[in-house]
């Protein structure tokens, strides 16, 4: 099997330039802002949410113990809607993604291509 060819100091540096060129673009910044500013509040919004739950099942045995029905109680359904959230906020995010971040990614994966194989 042939080594591959290291590339030439001069073609490193080129492509360091291209993906510090693309890291410092607006389409670039904008695709981190949307992804932050969907990441951030649901990472905060789940992590309150379960620590709520943390919190109501070490000092409020009493609420957590109310029967709903049968032998089904507050803390057990708190606790499978820990499980629902997660699902949702995947699926929010899937759709998230498709929607807004791969078409943008994309359009930025294609224009660093065509910049990498200018500089073969």
């Amino acid at each position: 099997m042939p080594e591959a060819t290291p590339p030439s100091s001069e073609a490193a540096q080129s492509t360091d330039a291209i993906y510090l060129a693309v890291q410092a673009s607006p389409e670039f910044q904008e695709l981190r802002t949307r992804l932050r500013r969907f990441v951030f509040p649901m990472t905060a919004f789940f992590l309150i949410w379960y620590a709520t739950y943390v919190v109501l099942g070490a000092f409020a045995h009493d609420f957590m113990a109310i029967q709903v029905f049968g032998n089904v109680n507050v803390g057990l359904l708190i606790g499978l809607g820990q499980f629902l959230t997660t699902f949702i906020i995947t699926g929010m995010y899937v759709r998230f993604a498709n929607r807004e971040l791969d078409p943008r990614a994309a359009a930025i994966r294609e224009r660093v291509e065509a910049e990498l194989e200018a500089t073969k």
